[in-house]
Order: C-alpha cells, then sequence, then structure tokens
C-alpha cells in the first residue's frame, strides 16, 4: 500500500512539472513575440526599415545594413527604450562607404581699376603661393589684392595646370576682366575701349591659347558715337547694295538687313552698330525707305540723322514716283523728313565734265591732277593732302581752269579725305558724282567714306563707292605670330650682332642700329614673351662671365623698354660661358659665343604633358635598347677579322676621349 501511494505521489509530482514546463513556455513564447513586434513597430515608426527583429527567448536581436554608423546607434537605442537594453544582440553592419568624389575645381579672378581679386578652390599640391605672387605683382604697389583661394588634398585635374598659365598671361592683357578657370576651360569677360580693340585682343587670346584648351570669350566694346547717324541704299544697273548703314540695335540690324536682301541685295551685308540714332524708330524708317527704293525700282536712299533723301533714276515715271514718295512720306515717324527729287533728263553735251582726279598708290604715293578753280584751292588741295597722307610724297599735276561749278572746292577736299580712307585707290571728282574706288584693310571703309561725303556735300550728293576689303592690308588680322615675329628677330640679327664695349655691358655704337630694327618688329608683336639670354666666351672666372652676360642680357632689355617695346613679358637671363656654339680656343669661336639670343619663353609642361614625355622618352630608350641588342647579335655572327677590327676602332676613340679630357 506505502508503494503505491509513493509512486502515485511522484505521477502527480511529475504530471505538475510537466505541466509548469509547458506554461513557462507558453510564457516565454508570448513575451517573445510581444517584444519583436514592439522593436519591429517602433524601429519602423522611426525611419529604420532596415533593421529587421528576430526573437531568441527573451533576447531581441537587431539585423541588416545601416547607411551609416550614426543610423546605426540610433536603431540600437530605439529598440533600448522598448525592451530592456541587455536584451538587445546588435548583429547589424554598416554599408560600406563609396571614396568621396574629388571636387570641381575653379577658380575666378576678378580685376578692375581698383585691383585684383581671386576666389575658389584650387588643389593643394599646385603652386599656390607662386599664383598669388603673380597676381599681387599684377596688381602693383598701389592696387589692391584680396586672396580667397581655398585648397583641398587631391590630385590635380588634367588640364588645370595649363588653363591657369594661360588665364595669368591673358590677364596681364586686360585691365577690366573677368576670368574664370576650370579644369581644362577658360572664360574670359573682358571689355575695352574701342571696336579695334575688341578685335585686336580676340586676336590675340586666340592665336595664344594652348592646343587642347578651350577657351569662350565675352568681350565688350563701347558701341562707336556716329554723327551724323547715315544709312545710303542705292539700286541700280549694278544691283542693290549699302554704300553705308548703321543701326542702333542687333535687332535693327537684323531688319534692314532683311529688307535690303527682299530688295535684291546679295553678298555679305552688315551694319555698324553704334549709338547716335535720332529716334527708337529708325530701323522702321530705313526698312520703309528700302521697300520704296525697291518698289519704284532704282533710285538712292540717303537717310541722315532723321533728314530722308529719296532720289528717283533719271527718266522715272512722274506719276508713280509720287505715288510711292507720297506713301513714304505719310508712313515716315513724325521725326523724319522726307526730300524727293526726280533728276531731269541730262541734255547731250560736247565735251565731256571737268575733273579732278587723286590717286594713291601701294607705296604712298599721292598724285592730284584734274581741274581746280584757282591758286588758293591749288595749294589748298596739296596741303590738305599732306595733313591726311603725312606724306610729303605728294605729285601735283592740276590745272586751274574758269567757270567750274559752284561747290567745287568742297567736293575736291571731301575727295581728298574720302581717298586718305584707303590703302591704295583713286576718287574721280565731277560735279555730279564722285567715285571711289580702291583696296582698304578696314571692313567698315565704305561706310566711313559715305559718311564723309554726306556730311561735307548733303544727302542730295552723288557718289559711288566701290571698295574692296583686303585681309593682308587689315592691321589687326596681318599681326603676325610669335613664331613669325621670332623668325623676323633672327632675320635681323644673322648677319648683324648686337656687340658690346671690351669687358663692359655698355652697347657698342653698331648694336643701337640693330635694336631699332629688333624694336620695330616688337613694336608689331604685341604680348610675346621672350627670353633675352646673354653668353660670354671662357675667359675669365665662371662668376664673372655669368655676372657680365645677365648685365649684357639687362643692357639689351632696357635698350628695348627705352624705345617704348612693352617688356613686362620679357626676362634677361645671363648664361655666362655655357652653352658654347663655337670653339673658344679660337678668337674667332670666342667672338661668336660672345652673344644674344631672343627666344619664345614656352609654358612649363603640365603634369600630364610630362608624364606623356617620359613615357615617349623611355620607349625611345627601349627601341634603342632592342637595337643594340640586335647589333651584337649580328656582331657575333660575323667574322673575327670585323669583331677585331671593331675592337681596334673603339680602343683607339677611347684614347682620343682620354687625350681629350687631359687636354
Amino acid at each position: 500500500m506505502r508503494l503505491s501511494a509513493l509512486f502515485v505521489r511522484l505521477a502527480v509530482f511529475l504530471v505538475a512539472a510537466i505541466g509548469c514546463g509547458i506554461g513557462a513556455q507558453a510564457v516565454v513564447a508570448t513575451v517573445e513575440q510581444r517584444s519583436v513586434e514592439a522593436v519591429q513597430s517602433a524601429l519602423i515608426d522611426s525611419g529604420y526599415e532596415f533593421a529587421s527583429v528576430l526573437g531568441d527567448g527573451l533576447q531581441v536581436i537587431l539585423e541588416g545594413e545601416a547607411e551609416s554608423e550614426a543610423k546605426r546607434f540610433r536603431a540600437l537605442s530605439t529598440a533600448g527604450h522598448m525592451v530592456d537594453a541587455s536584451r538587445v544582440i546588435d548583429n547589424m553592419t554598416i554599408k560600406v562607404s563609396e571614396a568621396i568624389e574629388a571636387p570641381e575645381f575653379s577658380m575666378e579672378i576678378l580685376r578692375n581699376d581698383s585691383g585684383i581679386s581671386v576666389i575658389g578652390l584650387v588643389p593643394l599640391s599646385s603652386d599656390t603661393e607662386a599664383l598669388t605672387t603673380t597676381l599681387a605683382d599684377m596688381a602693383g604697389r598701389d592696387g589692391n589684392f584680396a586672396d580667397f583661394l581655398e585648397s583641398a588634398d587631391y590630385d590635380v585635374p588634367e588640364g588645370w595646370n595649363s588653363a591657369v598659365t594661360y588665364a595669368l598671361r591673358s590677364l596681364r592683357q586686360m585691365p577690366r576682366s573677368k576670368v574664370s578657370v576650370r579644369a581644362g576651360r577658360v572664360e574670359i569677360e573682358a571689355i575695352t575701349d574701342s571696336p579695334e580693340q575688341k578685335e585686336a585682343l580676340e586676336t590675340r587670346l586666340r592665336q595664344s591659347a594652348p592646343r587642347g584648351l578651350r577657351v569662350v570669350l565675352d568681350i565688350l566694346a563701347p558701341r562707336p558715337v556716329v554723327s551724323p547717324f547715315v544709312t545710303r541704299f542705292v539700286i541700280d544697273d549694278d544691283g542693290a547694295r549699302f554704300e553705308s548703314c548703321v543701326a542702333d540695335t542687333p535687332d535693327a540690324e537684323r531688319r534692314i538687313i532683311a529688307a535690303a536682301r527682299a530688295a535684291g541685295a546679295e553678298g555679305v551685308l552688315t551694319c555698324t552698330q553704334a549709338l547716335g540714332a535720332p529716334t527708337v524708330r529708325w530701323a522702321d524708317a530705313v526698312v520703309m525707305g528700302i521697300e520704296a527704293v525697291h518698289e519704284l525700282g532704282a533710285g538712292t536712299l540717303t537717310i541722315s540723322d532723321a533728314d530722308m533723301t529719296f532720289v528717283a533714276k533719271p527718266g522715272e515715271v512722274a506719276g508713280n514716283f509720287d505715288r510711292i514718295a507720297g506713301e513714304l512720306e505719310n508712313d515716315l515717324p513724325e521725326v523724319f523728313a522726307l526730300d524727293a527729287i526726280l533728276p531731269e533728263v541730262p541734255s547731250a553735251t560736247d565735251g565731256g565734265p571737268p575733273q579732278f582726279i587723286a590717286t594713291l598708290s601701294p607705296e604712298g604715293l599721292v598724285q592730284l591732277r584734274g581741274r581746280v578753280s584757282d591758286d588758293r584751292l591749288n595749294t589748298t588741295a596739296e596741303n590738305f593732302a599732306r595733313a591726311k597722307f603725312g606724306s610729303a610724297d605728294i605729285s601735283m599735276a592740276t590745272r586751274v581752269v574758269d567757270g567750274l561749278p559752284g561747290g567745287w572746292p568742297m567736293r575736291v577736299l571731301a575727295g581728298i579725305e574720302a581717298l586718305s580712307k584707303l590703302s591704295n585707290g583713286s576718287v574721280t571728282v565731277e560735279p555730279d558724282m564722285i567715285a571711289i574706288r580702291g583696296n582698304t584693310g578696314v571692313q567698315e571703309a565704305d561706310a566711313e567714306i559715305s559718311g564723309i561725303l554726306i556730311e561735307k556735300l548733303g544727302t542730295t550728293a552723288k557718289f559711288e563707292v566701290d571698295v574692296t576689303y583686303v585681309e593682308a592690308l587689315d592691321p589687326i588680322a596681318a599681326l603676325p605670330t610669335e613664331e613669325e615675329c621670332l623668325a623676323n628677330i633672327e632675320i635681323v640679327t644673322e648677319a648683324r650682332k648686337i656687340t658690346f664695349e671690351p669687358a663692359s655691358a655698355t652697347i657698342a655704337g653698331a648694336g643701337a642700329a640693330i635694336l631699332d630694327d629688333i624694336a620695330e618688329i616688337l613694336q608689331k608683336c604685341r604680348d610675346l614673351e621672350i627670353e633675352i639670354a646673354g653668353y660670354t666666351d671662357s675667359q675669365g672666372s665662371e662668376e664673372g662671365n655669368q655676372r657680365l652676360s645677365q648685365q649684357r642680357a639687362n643692357a639689351v632689355l632696357d635698350g628695348l623698354r627705352v624705345r617704348r617695346v612693352p617688356v613686362s613679358n620679357f626676362k634677361a637671363v645671363g648664361y655666362g660661358e655655357a652653352n658654347p656654339i663655337a670653339d673658344n680656343s679660337t678668337e674667332e669661336g670666342r667672338e661668336a659665343n660672345r652673344r644674344i639670343e631672343f627666344s619664345l619663353i614656352e609654358p612649363e609642361p603640365t603634369e600630364e604633358e610630362q608624364t606623356a614625355l617620359e613615357e615617349m622618352e623611355a620607349g625611345a630608350g627601349a627601341g634603342a635598347a632592342e637595337e643594340g641588342e640586335a647589333g651584337d647579335t649580328e656582331a657575333e655572327d660575323g667574322d673575327a677579322d670585323t669583331a677585331e677590327d671593331a675592337g681596334g676602332d673603339a680602343a683607339q676613340e677611347d684614347a682620343a676621349e682620354e687625350d681629350g679630357a687631359t687636354e
């Protein structure tokens, strides 16, 4: 009985224990599920969806990839607020961050009358000190220099150094400008004093740009003030054309040219954009006038300020002309006044009209011939020609004749002034016509000549301007390149030599004439960067020779400066007895080694160019080594006599070199 009672008690205890275990497991499972749900919900609400939550008994395990250490920490903190922090197990990882990309390096330089400022981000390894020193020197002692550059420790991008070098070289030429620099790109905004300076500056900047550098130019020039504001349009047997055209805005120029093309004008048509228009409706009046001439079929339209002259071709039907002129007069803006002229048909005459002819040869010879009204006009014409052409080479073949038309003196002087605007050509003055023909290096010469004749003779004056623009005569387009300038200097110094007083830096008499010729060349070669190198022979001490060569190079530089050559970009360097070109053991050789040489200062190669050059040299060296190995193999295959001869020659050469070294 006792034994059976014991078994019963044990069975009851075992059943109770199993029940407690099952209950405990149920409680733990419930706690685990609620903890996981609570933590997951809190993470989602906080924006940490990357973290997933797992339960392991009473422990909460966080897994996932956080974008940063900060987000991982915040996710842990969020979970710790929902359950005991000791129960949170961190199995999260942090996303590997990519390498930070290098910033875009850029620099902006502003220059005006008050000084220079620079702002931007540049590579730390670039020579920032040299850059700022150059800009400070450019600002001058009286100018302000503001440095707002920052640097970053990244590699210098390709094309950065060449862009900076070009930007600094260009900035020297522009006292009012903004230069923006990026790797491989330079943007330049500048203001010049005249359209001629604008064109010359653009030409120099484009010519000096290194290969591979993208240059964007925005050069502004104030529009000229034109007075009188003149446009002249003609339709005759030679076709439709402008003899002068000015416009007050780009839109006005487009409209006027479009009207001229519709009237039959062909080729390149341009109008000078200028200030001085009498009204904002200038283009309206010009377009109406051109359309009237076109409708008439032939005639001349001249607009000078607010005065419009409409001249028909002789023989035009009066009724048709009156209708067109009347419509034009009623449609014109109020400020304009129209003078419509229908010339009479000229009657036949026995002799030709009186003439005055002036010619200008390409060599500058001016000849005046034909009829003048009196001796005073004859003298005045000669003196006026000397003043306009700046030359005493005036040939007079005129003849005083009575009975010339009224206004003849003014027509003669106006013709001479018009001719002075050409490089070569002629002017023929007649009572009812002035004809100008020739060549010029100024693209707007025809408009300038028309303006002169209209101003001097009035809007009803009849004239023909047949002027050809020749680029070779253009003083700007014909500017020589840097290489051409240096070649011209070499031609001057090839047969003659700049000499100095013995053991002195004083230029000898003959050297002054050579400097005059070099200065004349350099006056046409602006903004060059030239090195003036001085050399001596080997007599005397090396230190003394170097000092003397430097003094002589400085003397040449000073000589050019005195001759008004812009030498701000020149550098004088004395090399002493280095780099001899002849044997110093003879008097002739020593004389040859005492010399002055001119060379262009080449910009220092960029890191990319230097690397490419080294790779090319390395490749050339490897090729030479391979050729040497091939030659050795061929020598080994040759006969013994050849090898012995080669060995003997080599021995003789070695002996000769040793003797030379001893001497």
